[in-house]
């Protein structure tokens, strides 16, 4: 028998209790995917800080650029691997299947991703977020030039560092919070 767990060591609000541009946003991501990820119920605890992560999250994510949706999946999912955050390599492995169309790519970059099938490209990408997020203080210039040799602008480099400083910080409060990965997420682009 399977114990049922509560998504937060925190108090979680009820839906009905939240600010209405939470509640409103929630409701957009319940209707978009079918279910609310515990991300959204647990940071609603704190309203303003709610705000503030999912406008910078926002920011980082969806933006347009040279680096792919995906990618931005990729260092989500490879940093939050060395940080032993359960919910953010479940929830965007999910996301990172469905963004690749690949259902073997999460696993691969979260184990491993040196071994994965991705490109060199990639893993050049993948060695500098992995800088970020564990020596952030020994990036340097040859970290930059190792990224431009793969076509990498500096506003790329920018971009690459925040998602896993962002991410740094994000898989630290899902430690904290006990927050749980909802169930949904594991069979995400699998099949």
């Amino acid at each position: 028998m399977t114990e049922t767990r509560a998504v937060s060591r925190f108090p979680v609000p009820d839906l009905a209790d939240m600010p209405e541009d939470i509640r409103s946003r929630i409701l957009a991501v319940q209707e978009k995917s079918g279910f609310i990820p515990n991300v959204f119920l647990v940071l609603a605890h704190r309203p303003d800080e709610f705000r503030a992560f999912f406008a910078y999250h926002d920011a980082l994510m969806d933006k347009p650029g040279n680096l792919t949706k995906a990618e931005r999946e990729m260092i989500v999912v490879a940093t939050s691997n060395l940080n032993q955050c359960q919910y953010c390599v479940v929830a965007h492995g999910a996301i990172l299947r469905i963004r690749a169309k690949d259902p073997l790519i999460a696993d691969q970059v979260a184990i491993n991703y040196r071994k994965a099938d991705i490109t060199d490209r990639q893993k050049a990408m993948l060695d500098f977020a992995v800088r970020v997020s564990t020596e952030a203080h020994k990036a340097s210039e040859r970290d930059f030039a190792a990224l431009k040799d793969h076509g990498f602008t500096e506003e790329d480099i920018w971009d690459i560092a925040a998602i896993s400083a962002f991410f740094g910080m994000s898989n630290r409060l899902a430690n904290v919070t006990s927050m749980r990965p909802n169930a949904e997420f594991y069979s995400m682009g699998r099949g």
